[in-house]
């Protein structure tokens, strides 16, 4: 199973992956990002954004039910991804792999969103670098909000202005107990 995690920045994506990893240990955590910070490290999308590349989607796909299949352990995977064609894309790869997906989206307010985002620092050694990806995600709020409103479905929402433990006794309730294959 894959226990995807998504919001707009700030959000509490990484946090309550953090919690559900703390009560389920074995779980694994893949964060779709390092694909495509690596996809970028290679080739530059012209539109800045590496979820635009193919091969992102592709092998976020792969991967993530990969570690599933290969590792028999359930994925957390903390991934804002909120372009509807990408999300289906995604999704449909992963279920004809054989493996189910359970999509969690955190509903939290642009004010707390830019409370959040303020209060969180990412490059302390760069001030300039810290600005930039804070007016970034700021700028995303409003598309992020919009976006989710296309969302399957399928996916549950969850008050993100709750506290983490609570949002995680959420999922856990939605998802049952987690079974793990024994290692080979």
């Amino acid at each position: 199973m894959i226990i995807w995690i998504n919001g707009a920045f700030g959000s509490g994506k990484t946090a309550l992956v953090t919690e559900l990893h703390h009560r389920f240990p074995q779980t694994l955590v893949f964060d779709p990002e390092s694909v495509g910070e690596l996809l970028r490290s290679i080739v530059s999308p012209s539109s800045g954004d590496f979820q635009d590349l193919p091969l992102w989607r592709t092998e976020v796909a792969a991967i993530a039910a990969g570690l599933v299949t290969e590792y028999g352990r359930p994925v957390l995977v903390p991934m804002t991804l909120l372009a509807p064609v990408y999300v289906t894309e995604i999704f449909d790869l992963i279920a004809e792999a054989g493996v189910p997906v359970e999509h969690f989206y955190l509903q939290v307010s642009p004010e707390t969103l830019v409370r959040r985002i303020d209060e969180r620092i990412e490059n302390p050694d760069n001030p300039e670098a810290e600005e930039a990806s804070r007016s970034w995600c700021k700028q995303q709020i409003q598309p992020c909000m919009e976006r989710a409103r296309l969302l399957p479905e399928s996916t549950v929402l969850l008050d993100g202005e709750k506290q983490t433990r609570v949002l995680a006794d959420e999922v856990v309730a939605r998802i049952g107990s987690l079974s793990f294959r024994e290692e080979q």
